[in-house]
């Protein structure tokens, strides 16, 4: 050991002494004060001015621990069920997903109105006077007047397309023209007409198409509707448990500051009794302050929980809740759901609103591809149409006959004309009765066509179009699966990370009562110090907060996995009302 020791301060003492042929770097002049880059000393930059200097604090008394605009007098307990009906009540975003349903369903009965049959028509008085152009009337004018009134009933025949029209029209007509026989004249008329699409328009046409798409989105407003329903019960849960912890984690930090005080003066006995030195009083009392700091950052967290809770819950901000104090009264632990992971993924995909609206979407465009499909086909319609038509009236008494001047009694000339045309043709009456009797009728069927010549483009165009479409909607099908899929399987992680969480905060609570207690002897039997005792307390609460926090992490990751597989309203009950 001695001849080691020899050798190294041997080695040494050779190490310091110069070698011939070696260079020796001489070692820099410390400098005074070290600069930075811009060439300022440390001592020469101005220092910052300090802050209330004159400070200092002589209130000892604790402010009050009440809550800002609450009358902590005013409790109010809330279990969770309580907390969801009033959200799904009272919510605004549900509200304004309500009013959408109903505007669909305004909507729907909108465009089924196509199909009620439409009763239109007209009444009017009509008088008029031209000039005499007709080498037959010897008038300088001609005036006429009109009384009409004409009515059409149509509707459209849900099915294949059917448009059909009845049409009555009645006129009743004076003139002076000393050519026209009637004077007045009655002319009446019924009309029916039936128009069918043979190809384009037969088995869907706009207004079906306007009908079915309506259904969809009435589909797709319920869904919606109940996906914003299962946000809502999912917020409303994550709430409520953060009110319970911070509310809870409150006592927690209250209890700290009377353990605190506890020891406080615990110690001051031991000071007394010689056990301990005074100056271990100031350690303790600090230990009091830190607490009661503790204290009320959880009274502000609470009040931020609340607040959030309210909001919630809450129609409007003059309700009398906000001045209420809320008390969760749901105990914080739950049962813990033990479900696989191919059940709870194959549940996301059967109650997911996010696919059912994928699967509307894919409805409606259904709908457009089928009625693009039929705009492509050729426009050929039969048409059928009957009109029964009646005439009567009284002879006109300006009547003159061109044929009758010549004759020597012109007057019997012109009876002798209008007595067969009187004969046939009878009173007022008979322009109703002719109508019945079928006396003048009229039959008409036909084709009617409307073809492109150079092809439809813009009907291609658009069947197109609606095709990219349903792609588009499948390959968003296949996201939203895998996208649901990553979220259930996240929740189930959370779920099993939250419980083991539990356990072990629980035993590490357990194990710092037991070091606190334990610490606590030993410093009674003057085996150990203030400090420790200080330091396992500080641990013993925080342990008390993380086994808090631990089991309502547990609640909302419980919540989470209802919201991940779409069951969040059955699991609580919950029937929401669109209405």
């Amino acid at each position: 050991m001695l001849s080691r020791s020899l050798f190294i301060f041997t080695f040494a003492l050779l190490g310091s002494v110069n070698v011939p042929g070696q260079t020796q770097t001489p070692t820099a002049s410390p400098t005074p004060y070290a600069v930075d880059k811009q060439g300022v000393a440390p001592e020469k930059i101005t220092p910052v001015p300090s802050i209330a200097p004159n400070f200092s604090s002589e209130e000892r008394g604790l402010p009050d621990l009440g809550r800002v605009g609450v009358n902590m007098a005013d409790q109010k307990t809330m279990t969770l069920q309580d907390a969801i009906g009033l959200a799904l009540e009272n919510n605004r975003d549900i509200e304004v997903t309500r009013k959408n349903v109903l505007i669909a369903e305004f909507d729907l009965k909108a465009a089924r109105g196509v199909y009620e049959p439409r009763f239109a028509g007209q009444t009017f008085y009509e008088r008029s006077t031209v000039p005499n152009v007709s080498i037959f009337s010897t008038n300088e004018t001609t005036t006429q007047g009109a009384l009409a009134g004409n009515a059409t009933l149509s509707s459209y025949l849900p099915g294949f397309g059917t448009v059909v029209n009845v049409t009555a029209n009645n006129q009743r007509v004076t003139t002076n023209n000393p050519i026209s026989i009637l004077s007045p004249q009655y002319n009446s008329s019924l009309g029916f007409s039936i128009t069918q699409p043979l190809f384009r328009g037969r088995s869907i046409d706009p207004q079906r198409r306007t009908i079915e798409i309506a259904k969809r989105n009435l589909t797709l407003t319920d869904a919606q509707f109940r996906q914003k329903a299962i946000e809502i019960v999912a917020n409303v849960e994550r709430a409520y448990w953060d009110l319970a912890f911070n509310l809870r984690n409150l006592q927690v930090q209250r209890d700290g500051v009377r353990d605190a005080k506890a020891q406080l003066e615990h110690n001051r006995r031991l000071v007394e009794e010689g056990q301990l030195a005074p100056i271990d009083i100031v350690a303790a009392e600090t230990q009091v302050a830190n607490y009661e700091q503790l204290v009320y950052d959880a009274l502000n967290l609470v009040n931020v929980a609340e607040n959030n809770l309210k909001n919630l819950i809450s129609p409007n901000r003059r309700e009398q809740i906000w001045s209420q104090a809320i008390t969760p009264t749901d105990p914080v632990s739950l049962v813990v759901p033990q479900v696989s992971l191919e059940t709870a993924t194959e549940t996301a995909l059967n109650n997911r609103p996010e696919l059912e609206l994928n699967k509307v979407q894919k409805e409606i465009n259904d709908v457009d591809r089928k009625f693009y499909e039929s705009q492509r086909q050729p426009q050929i319609d039969l048409i059928a149409s009957y009109n029964s038509s009646g005439i009567g009236g009284t002879a006109n008494p300006s009547f003159s006959s061109p044929f009758c001047l010549t004759n020597p009694d012109p007057a019997v000339c012109n009876a002798a004309l209008l007595q067969p045309v009187l004969g046939n043709l009878g009173g007022p009456s008979t322009a109703f009765s002719d109508i019945f009797a079928n006396k003048y009728p009229t039959y008409r069927v036909g084709v009617q066509f409307n073809l492109p010549i150079f092809g439809d483009r813009t009907s291609r165009a658009q069947l197109g179009r609606a095709r990219v479409e349903g792609e588009r909607i499948e390959t968003q099908r296949e996201a939203l699966e895998q996208a649901i899929q990553v979220d259930v399987r996240n929740a189930l992680q959370v779920v099993r990370t939250a419980e083991a969480r539990l356990r072990s905060a629980s035993i590490a609570r357990e194990n710092s009562e037991k070091q606190y207690e334990s610490e606590r002897r030993k410093l009674d039997s003057g085996q150990s110090d203030i400090y420790r005792v200080l330091e396992r307390q500080t641990a013993l609460t925080a342990a008390r907060s993380s086994e808090l926090r631990a089991q309502t992490e547990l609640n909302k990751a419980i919540a989470d996995l209802g919201r991940a597989t779409g069951n969040s309203l059955k699991a609580n009950n919950v029937e929401p009302k669109s209405k």
